[in-house]
C-alpha cells in the first residue's frame, strides 16, 4: 500500500531571500514536510490558490490535511473590528485555507489543524478569536523561539486517545491569539494549564479525524499528532 499523502498549507510572502535570491515566496518550515514523513507519509505542500473552488479538486486527491501556523486571521473573517496588536491581512491565504477546511470537513478527509491552523478551523465553523492575549508573554516568548508550557487534556477525548491518556504534556508555543467563542460542533479538550486558554478543539461525532491543536507539533520531537493523521489517512479510522 502506498504511503498516504498529506497537504500541508503553506505561507505566501511578498519576499523571501535564499540564495542570489529575493522574490515572492510559498514556503513553511521544514518541520512539517519531516513531521510527516516520519510519521510514514508523502507531504505534499499548497500554497494559496487565486481560486478557492479549486480546494475541492484538491482535497479530492489527499488523504489527509495539515493547515500550518502563521499569521493572524483578518478579524472580518468572523466579524470583529481589527485590535490594535492583530497583525496584517493575508487575504488570499485565508480565503484558502477557509476553504480547504470547509471541504476536508464536507468530504470526511482527515484534518490536523496547527496553531493558525487551528483558528481557521473555529472561524471555519462560526466561531471567533480573542485578538491578543493579557497572558501573550506566557504563550509567546522571544522573537521566533517556541516556549514550552503545560497544558491540561480532557480524559475520553480523541486527544487524550492519541497523547496515551497522558493528563498533561509540554508543548511548543508562539501565539498570541486564540480560540474565544467556539464554532459549530467544537468541543474544547485541553487547556492551558496557567491560564486555560484553549489549546485543542475537536468534533466528537464528526465520524472522522478532525483535531486541532494551538501548539506546534512540528517544533518538537513528539509524533503522536502526525502519526494519529497518517493512521486516520491510511484506514479511514478516526484515530
Amino acid at each position: 500500500m502506498a504511503p498516504p499523502l498529506i497537504g500541508i498549507t503553506t505561507y505566501l510572502e511578498p519576499s523571501a531571500r535564499w540564495g542570489d535570491w529575493d522574490l515572492p515566496a510559498a514556503l513553511l518550515p521544514a518541520g512539517y514536510h519531516r513531521m510527516a514523513q516520519r510519521a510514514g507519509a508523502r507531504a505534499v505542500l499548497l500554497p494559496p490558490d487565486d481560486d478557492p473552488a479549486a480546494a475541492a479538486e484538491t482535497l479530492s486527491r489527499l488523504d489527509g490535511l495539515v493547515t500550518a501556523g502563521g499569521p493572524d486571521i483578518d478579524p472580518s473573517r468572523y466579524g470583529a473590528d481589527r485590535h490594535p496588536r492583530t497583525g496584517p491581512a493575508y487575504p488570499e491565504r485565508d480565503a484558502w485555507e477557509l476553504a480547504l477546511t470547509r471541504e476536508a470537513l464536507a468530504r470526511r478527509v482527515p484534518l490536523l489543524a496547527v496553531c493558525r491552523g487551528m483558528q481557521i478551523l473555529n472561524v471555519a465553523l462560526g466561531g471567533t478569536l480573542v485578538q491578543h492575549l493579557p497572558t501573550t508573554e506566557a504563550h509567546r516568548g522571544p522573537t521566533g523561539v517556541f516556549t514550552p508550557h503545560e497544558v491540561t487534556v480532557t480524559p475520553g477525548t480523541l486527544l487524550a486517545k492519541v497523547l496515551g491518556n497522558d493528563e498533561s504534556v509540554a508543548v511548543p508555543t508562539y501565539h498570541h491569539q486564540a480560540v474565544d467563542r467556539l464554532g459549530d460542533g467544537l468541543t474544547a479538550t485541553a487547556h492551558a494549564a496557567h491560564d486555560s486558554t484553549v489549546e485543542a478543539v475537536e468534533i466528537p461525532d464528526a465520524g472522522h479525524f478532525v483535531l486541532g491543536v494551538q501548539w506546534h507539533p512540528e517544533a518538537g520531537e513528539d509524533l503522536r499528532l502526525m502519526q494519529a493523521l497518517v493512521s486516520a489517512a491510511a484506514t479511514g479510522v478516526s484515530g
